[in-house]
Parts: structure tokens; C-alpha cells; sequence
């Protein structure tokens, strides 16, 4: 491999270093129409009556919506593949505001001075209902969170919104009651997580302006641009021909941007006044009015044998949806999809549980996408089923986990909506992870407690896996264009949110044409200008887009020679391409440079394009074992995490570089999910901390030290063998965490955040 396996910069960081426009706002026309929008100070309540005349008699504002002058057409505005799998609960504007912070009226003004000022000219009256906001008591409440006729489901999920469920699931093989009867050691315990907000650097926003044919462009920070045209077309009423999307830079997405969010308002106040507008969310806004992620009640029962081998599962989780449902199944069905293969020598396993509608902000996409939930509540169930069997938790999870050349029947039995895709795991170097990461971090000596005055050290494991892309569903296209004087244009849809996928996909395109990534330009998500892909979510990018990159390259390559072969006046089997030369065995050659350039102006003129598409007929998961070592004051409760080690099995990564920020990232949010993020709500429903001044992340200065290697590792079915790496980095730190707390002072946390008062409590009823 002469391009890939190689960490070259990113293809657009020295422009964004720059400060070059690059941001979706940095497009937004001068005269743009500025979109602000009148939001509930109500859990839940019913619009009695709004009176906008005032707002809309102001100088300069242009435009006042309410639902009573928008289409009413329900959606879903999950940004996933059709049919949605997604609840359609979801009306531009509606007469029930479900969760403080939903969307009332919306005005367009020439400023946002003026825009501010209608807001507050706005009077609305309320009848204001009870809330559902302990999500435990949703199933069955009087108050019923979406009683419009009009919603509806496209899966056959369990919906019923008469009851707040928004999903139901159940799924076993075996007979798990029996065979726990049977077990000699037998663990059962309950853990919450909580909702985390994404904190993206940039906030959503959108602009839209009307072109010279009468289409709308929307210019949106978003993850889907395909999901976003098809949404936005359907909520308006209007063809879907007569919209574009195009995606610029992310400031971060991170599955908060797979959504809509803006795109609706300002497509529908292009259309109406012809006139470009834009929105951009306030940090409040963000915090309030976008996604959280889906906070779960999980219940883990499982059972092993004398010998230590784990025999049954049982997982039923809760999820807490919000006020809207999107992602509610798949979220879910994810949190035990991607967790119980990793333990496949169960001879019986059950999962299932719901999904409520609460008056809380919608939960939605997030990294890990429920994996990170479910991985929390089945690796601590692990290290206390270890310990029960008298073993060390390495040595029982090494004993029972999944490994190369092995299958489970979850894959086939659950997918992200639907059935699995049944599949044998062809690279897992699983064993090799757990054994590394182990070395690196010093386990056998640091599993010892090393006591200082009041403070305790313990180092805890915790193993993951994630996917590849969504299996038989989720299809992403290249396109790749000679141009003359030998250099080529690769067209994707494929969206970068920062990651750098735009470089790992022109690294792809580049191996395979044979020729230096320089010669490699990249343009990505325009619905008009480059083909379908299904967007960034679902670790999908570098396995689904990459292997089209690849098949379009390999395709493109023997265009080349083909060509070259006709040129040259010889076989296309005679002719060698050295990404530079064309040659024949008998000396003949010509150069791409001059290939490209008769075909264009005077041989056998033609334009070459190649185009190709894949989906993904299995989802080969990553794996990552990881270590971390904390130290407790036993004093306060106080945690200080002092090394986070892992390593990962990503098939071959493409750009170390950019693999390696990718798994650091994600344990970073990891952590600060574990220890630092606290979603506060008021008694009413309200978010109490909606900004960074109250909302606290991790930064560098929190967090100890993070060692990141790689497995060296193929898989057959990934572009030059590689598989994803974007969200497995996240799964592991609230399971490896508790677990090292739970081994430095012998007390088990089950509920997220960890915080010190809850260890200290610990610790005191310990005592007693």
C-alpha cells in the first residue's frame, strides 16, 4: 500500500487554519432574513390562542409562522434510511408544545434586533397539562404526550402513544429462566444513565436562498444531507426536485447533526418570501432545543457455571425518548445489539423492554448510539459475575468473549429496526487487545491496590464492539472523473463532520487509481452534484463510502489502462500502470498526463467517469479492550482518572493519524459522560444547566494520561481492510471506570454520573 495505512495531514486543515470560509454561516448572503423562534416556557401545554399582529406590524419583520399558517404534514426528523424506523410524531409547528423549549411561532425580520423584539410582541395563551418527566411512571400517565391522529409508525415497533411508548422489543434464544436455574453463581443488578448533551463547537444552523430556477438551497450543518431533502420535501408539501442541500465544514456533529433541526424554517421562509434567510441556534438553544442523549434503566441478570463460564444474559432496558421518538428503537435495540456478541458462549439470551415519551428535551442520535449504555450495564454485570466465580475479571471475559472466525445469534436476530444480518466475525483480534492493553498499562501490578494515606488506587477493564455501517440498508456511491493533465475529481455524498473522512476517502481513491492522494479533489455532500450516500452516522463512513471509493477507483484504474492499451496499439493485458506511466512490455508508454489530455482535445475523445455503489451485505465490528486506573479519596469520594489505556482492532486504519484523534475523542466524551456531565432539570422540566458556564465537560487539564495502540488487523470485506473507528473509542469508560472504583474501594456505582457524594455514601453504608 502506497497511500493508505499512511497519516497525511487532513486535505482541508490548512485552509480551516486559515480561517477560509468554511462554515455554513460563512455562506449566509448579507441580506439574509434572520429566523428567530418563540419557544414553550410549559413542559406540556395546548395552545389556546396566539395573536401575532403586533410581531407582524413591526417594521422590518417580514414573516410570522405559526401552526396555523404552515403545512401540517407529520414526520420523523431522524435523519435514517427510508422507510424510517423512526415514529412520524412530528409537525413543523403544532398546537401541543411538549417540553420547555419546543417550538411556538417563528419569525423572519431584516435584523435580529427586530427579530428579538417580535418575539416578545407575540401573545400566546396556554392550557397548561401535567407533565410526564419521571420516566418511570410514562407507561400508562394520564396525560397522553402525543394524542394527534395523525402520528404514526412505518416499522412494525410496538408504537402505541395512547400508553407514551414510543417502541417496544423483545427477542430471546434459549430458555433463559431454565438455564439460570441451573447456574451456580447468578448476578443481578439495575444501573441508570443519563442524558449528555453532544457539545458541538458549532451550533446548528441552516441558510436558505431561492435560486434562479425557483429550488430552494439549504445550506445546513448537517450530517444527512440526502435525509434532509427528502424530510424537508416532505414536511413542505413540495417536490423533491425542487430542493438542493448542500453540506459545508462541521464544527462537530457527533449524531446531534443527523437530525433536522433548523432546515424546516428556513425552507419554508425562503419559499414564502423568496427572499435567503437564515438561522443559527443560541448555545441555550442548543442545549434546550436539540438532542440529549437517551437516558436508560437497564436490568442485567446473568449466570455462569462452576467453572466460570457465563451461560445465560438477560437485559431489559427502559429508554427515556423525550418528547419526540427519533432514533427511540434503534438507540435501543443497538444498546443490546452491540453488546451481547461480545459474551456469544451463552446458550441463552433474552433482551427486550420500551421506549417512553417523557416532556423532557427529545433524546436522539448520539456516538455509541446505545452501545455505550447497554456496554456500562453489561461490563460491570461481568466484573461482579468474575468475582463471584473467584476469577479476574481478564481472565473470565478472555475465557468467554467472542473471537476470530465465530458467529453469535444476536447478528442475525437484531438489527437497528429490523432482523440482523446473520455473519461470521472474520477479524477479531480481540485476544490480542485484551492481552496488549494489559502489558501497556501495568495490570498485574496495578490490580493490587497501591494505598496512599487516604487516597486509593484500582484499575478496572472493560471490552466493546461496535459496527461497520447498517447492513442490507444504509448505501453510499463515488463517482470519479479524469480530468486533463491527469488529475481526477472524487465526488461523494458521504459527509465529513470533521473527522477527516474527505481524506481517508481520497487516500482510498488514490490507492486504488494508483496515483498520489495530490492528485485527488474532493467534493462531498451536494444532493445535486454528487451521488447518494446515506450520510455520517452509524460508524458508516470509511466501510460503506470507502468501499465504493474503492470499487470506483478499481474501475477508473482499468478505464485508464483500457484506454492507454488503445493509444498504444496493444491489449489492455500487455499494458503496466505506475500510477504515472502507461507502458507496454515492449517499451512503449505514454504518460497519464498526456492520456488524459488527447482524450480530451484529439484521440478517441472522451471523458472518463466511473461511478460505482456498495452496501454493505454484513457489518464486521471493531473491537477495543481498555484499561483505567483512578484514584479515589476515600476521604471525599473525590475520582481522579490517572491512565486510560486501550487498544483497538479497526481492520486496517487508512490514516493512523486521524484513527488515533478519532478513538481519543471519543474516550474523552466517554469520560466526561462518566464523570463530569450532569443534565439538572427543575422541578417544571426546565434545563438548568444550558451553558458551558454550568454544563461541565472534561478538558485536557481533568483527564490523566490516554494511550491509544492499534491491533494489527484485515478484514476481508473493508476497503484495503478496514472497518470503522468512530464510535467504539466511547463505548468503554463508564463500565472500565466503575469497575476501578469498584476495585480500589470495594463499593459498586450503577447509576451515571459517578459522582463523589455517591461514593462516599457508598463507602459509608459499607461501613456500617
Amino acid at each position: 500500500m502506497k497511500e493508505v495505512k499512511k497519516s497525511i495531514p487532513k486535505i482541508d486543515g490548512i485552509g480551516l487554519l486559515k480561517g477560509r470560509p468554511a462554515y455554513t454561516m460563512d455562506f449566509a448572503a448579507k441580506d439574509s432574513l434572520v429566523i428567530k423562534i418563540l419557544r414553550s416556557p410549559h413542559a406540556f401545554a395546548r395552545i389556546k390562542n396566539i395573536d401575532t399582529k403586533k410581531a407582524e406590524y413591526l417594521p422590518n419583520v417580514k414573516c410570522v409562522l405559526t401552526y396555523k399558517n404552515v403545512p401540517r404534514n407529520i414526520v420523523t426528523r431522524a435523519g435514517q434510511g427510508y422507510p424510517e424506523p423512526s415514529p412520524h410524531d412530528k409537525f413543523i409547528l403544532d398546537e401541543y408544545v411538549r417540553y420547555i423549549g419546543d417550538e411556538v411561532a417563528v419569525v423572519a425580520a431584516e435584523d435580529e434586533e427586530t427579530a428579538l423584539k417580535a418575539l416578545k410582541l407575540i401573545e400566546v395563551e396556554y392550557e397548561v397539562l401535567e407533565p410526564v418527566l419521571d420516566f418511570e411512571k410514562a407507561e400508562g400517565h394520564k396525560s397522553i404526550i402525543h394524542p394527534e391522529k395523525e402520528c404514526h409508525e412505518m416499522f412494525p415497533i410496538g408504537f402505541n402513544p395512547t400508553k407514551n411508548i414510543a417502541a417496544e422489543y423483545n427477542m430471546h434464544y434459549g430458555d433463559v429462566d431454565e438455564v439460570l436455574k441451573g447456574c451456580e453463581y447468578v448476578v443481578k443488578k439495575t444501573y441508570y444513565t443519563h442524558a449528555q448533551a453532544h457539545v458541538t463547537m458549532e451550533p446548528h444552523c441552516s441558510y436558505s436562498y431561492m435560486d434562479i430556477h425557483g429550488r430552494i438551497n439549504i445550506i445546513s450543518s448537517t450530517q444527512t444531507p440526502y435525509h434532509v431533502r427528502r424530510i424537508v420535501a416532505e414536511a413542505l408539501g413540495i417536490p423533491i426536485e425542487k430542493i438542493r442541500v448542500v453540506k459545508p465544514r462541521i464544527g462537530g456533529g457527533y449524531g446531534g447533526k443527523q437530525a433536522l433541526h433548523g432546515e424546516f424554517y428556513t425552507a419554508l421562509i425562503t419559499s414564502i418570501t423568496g427572499r435567503p434567510s437564515k438561522l443559527e441556534y443560541t448555545r441555550q438553544e442548543v442545549f434546550e432545543s436539540s438532542y440529549t442523549r437517551h437516558p436508560m434503566k437497564i436490568d442485567v441478570t446473568m449466570g455462569a457455571d462452576k467453572e466460570g463460564n457465563i451461560k445465560a444474559i438477560d437485559m431489559h432496558i427502559l429508554s427515556n425518548t423525550g418528547a419526540y421518538a427519533e432514533h427511540a428503537l434503534t438507540v435501543f435495540m443497538v444498546a443490546g445489539s452491540k453488546t451481547l456478541p461480545l459474551y456469544n458462549k451463552a446458550e441463552a439470551v433474552r433482551f427486550g423492554g420500551k421506549v417512553v415519551y417523557t416532556n423532557h428535551t427529545p433524546a436522539g442520535a448520539y456516538r455509541g448510539y446505545g452501545a455505550i449504555q447497554g456496554n456500562f450495564a453489561l461490563e460491570s454485570t461481568v466484573d461482579e459475575l468474575s468475582k463471584m466465580c473467584n476469577m479476574d475479571p481478564v481472565d473470565f471475559r478472555a475465557k468467554n468473549m467472542i473471537r476470530e472466525k465465530e458467529t453469535s445469534p444476536i447478528f442475525r436476530i437484531m438489527g437497528e429496526g429490523t432482523e440482523g444480518v446473520d455473519m461470521i466475525v472474520e477479524s477479531c483480534k480481540l485476544d490480542y487487545c485484551l492481552d496488549r492493553a494489559k502489558e501497556i498499562c501495568g495490570y498485574e501490578y496495578k490490580k493490587k491496590n497501591n494505598k496512599s494515606s487516604d487516597k486509593v488506587r484500582g484499575i478496572g477493564c472493560a471490552i466493546a464492539m461496535q459496527g461497520s455501517g447498517i447492513p442490507a440498508i444504509d448505501m453510499g456511491s463515488a463517482l470519479i472523473k479524469l480530468n486533463d493533465q491527469g488529475f481526477f475529481n472524487l465526488l461523494v455524498g458521504a459527509t465529513d463532520i470533521g473527522t477527516g473522512s474527505d481524506t481517508i476517502l481520497a487516500q482510498i481513491a488514490a490507492e486504488g487509481i494508483g496515483v498520489g492522494v495530490d492528485k485527488i479533489i474532493v467534493y462531498s455532500s451536494d444532493t445535486d452534484l454528487t451521488p447518494f450516500d446515506c450520510g455520517a452516522y452509524a460508524s458508516s463512513t470509511t466501510y460503506v463510502s470507502g468501499n465504493a471509493v474503492r470499487k470506483a477507483a478499481l474501475k477508473m484504474r482499468d478505464m485508464i489502462i483500457e484506454e492507454g492499451a488503445k493509444q498504444l496499439g496493444c491489449s489492455a493485458m500487455d499494458i503496466e500502470f505506475d500510477g504515472n506511466m502507461i507502458k507496454t512490455k515492449d517499451g512503449k508508454e505514454i504518460t497519464l498526463k498526456e492520456l488524459s489530455t488527447n482524450l480530451f482535445y484529439s484521440k478517441n475523445q472522451k471523458q472518463l467517469i466511473s461511478c460505482e455503489s456498495f452496501c454493505g451485505e454484513v457489518s464486521p465490528p471493531p473491537f477495543l479492550t481498555a484499561f483505567a486506573e483512578v484514584e479515589v479519596d476515600t476521604k471525599t469520594g473525590k475520582v481522579d482518572l490517572v491512565d486510560y489505556t486501550v487498544v483497538v482492532d479497526c481492520g486496517t486504519p487508512i490514516n493512523p493519524a486521524l484513527a488515533r484523534v478519532q478513538v481519543e475523542g471519543g474516550i474523552v466524551q466517554g469520560i466526561g459522560m462518566t464523570l463530569f456531565e450532569d443534565v439538572k432539570y427543575a422541578e417544571n422540566g426546565k434545563l438548568l444547566n444550558s451553558s458551558f458556564l454550568t454544563y461541565r465537560i472534561p478538558t485536557r487539564m481533568d483527564i490523566g494520561k490516554i494511550n491509544v495502540e492499534f491491533a494489527e488487523s484485515y478484514d476481508p470485506t473493508g476497503p484495503y481492510g478496514a472497518k470503522s473507528v468512530g464510535e467504539i473509542g466511547i463505548d468503554t469508560p463508564p463500565a472500565a471506570i466503575a469497575n476501578a472504583i469498584y476495585n480500589a474501594v470495594g463499593v459498586r456505582i450503577t447509576k451515571l454520573p459517578i459522582k463523589a457524594e455517591d461514593i462516599l455514601k457508598a463507602l459509608k453504608e459499607k461501613e456500617k
